[in-house]
């Protein structure tokens, strides 16, 4: 088998099939839990605010990701606007809810893989692309054409459908979702999707059946597999205990990054008194907290960011 393996369906006619089955789906769009059933394809939008072509915000080298990520050559960030999710605090409101960035058809965006290719970045890091699955499998194929060989990393919220994850199997190597509540009524408040923790699970374990533990290579660099992100989030330690022990049950050895990242964002930085218990950073007792939880749980590869 090639490396990575989307080279194979590439070759085999199957990366085309794939973009052409996904493509489809846009006109009466499926592709995440929202289901919002608007045709993009002609333009129309759903929650996520992206029709027909993808909305590109920006391309670069990352020092900032995880080290298995970043290596010494950076990972190659492709920020994608519009978000299916709607968090109250998101921390790239801009992109996310304002959706600033440019219209991009299937050329730009390998183009923009192409570069970050030749800048020596060890891999494509797809950022929130989970309502765009069917434009990176189109501009997929042209990159390939192009020389494409770098892993994919497939970075999200994990508010993905199962269905629209499968077209991606053989496509990924690496799955960076990030878990962030385990309850429906903060998902509901916090994320506007009270079936958020149910889905996260089903992507999750999907994500996991497909590329199993991260597996790194000689140089400590992520090269297949599963990396889970969890912010720590003010008052929510109950939260974070569920969501970590549910991890350990999917694999004891699953990568988990415990990010200390959360600030106040978006509506709750405008109306802090609506959202007085995330309306401030966690302290450092919660994060400290939050790892130890970790290890008592038995989770066996935890980060700390």
């Amino acid at each position: 088998m090639s490396w990575p393996a989307y080279l194979d369906l590439c070759e085999s006619g199957e990366l085309g099939e794939r973009a052409s089955r996904a493509l489809a789906q846009l006109a009466d769009c499926t592709l995440c839990p929202r289901a919002c059933h608007v045709d993009r394809g002609a333009g129309e939008t759903g929650v996520c605010g992206v029709g027909r072509r993808a909305i590109l915000a920006s391309a670069g080298p990352h020092f900032g990701e995880e080290r298995v990520l970043r290596g010494n050559g950076g990972s190659g960030t492709v920020f994608f606007s519009g978000c299916n999710l709607n968090c109250v605090f998101c921390q790239n409101w801009d992109i996310s809810h304002e959706r600033g960035g440019r219209p991009a058809g299937p050329g730009p965006l390998a183009a923009a893989m192409l570069d970050l290719q030749a800048l020596g970045c060890h891999n494509i890091n797809l950022v929130t692309p989970s309502h765009v699955v069917p434009q990176v499998l189109e501009a997929l194929a042209f990159a390939v054409k192009g020389g494409l060989r770098l892993p994919l990393v497939y970075n999200t919220s994990a508010y993905d459908a199962v269905q629209t994850l499968r077209l991606l199997d053989g496509v990924v190597d690496v799955y960076m979702p990030d878990f962030k509540y385990w309850s429906e009524a903060s998902s509901e408040r916090f994320l506007t999707a009270g079936d958020y923790p149910r889905r996260a699970r089903e992507a999750i374990a999907e994500m996991h059946r497909q590329t199993g533990d991260l597996e790194l290579d000689d140089e400590g660099v992520a090269r297949r597999g599963l990396l889970v992100r969890h912010l720590v989030m003010p008052g929510a330690g109950q939260e974070s205990a569920a969501i970590l022990g549910w991890l350990a049950a999917l694999s004891p050895d699953t990568f988990v990054n415990v990010m200390a990242q959360y600030r106040p964002q978006g509506d709750v930085a405008a109306d802090p008194d609506r959202f007085a218990g995330i309306a401030h950073k966690p302290t450092s007792d919660e994060f400290t907290a939050t790892l130890e939880t970790a290890a008592r749980l038995g989770l066996r590869r935890v980060g700390a960011a």
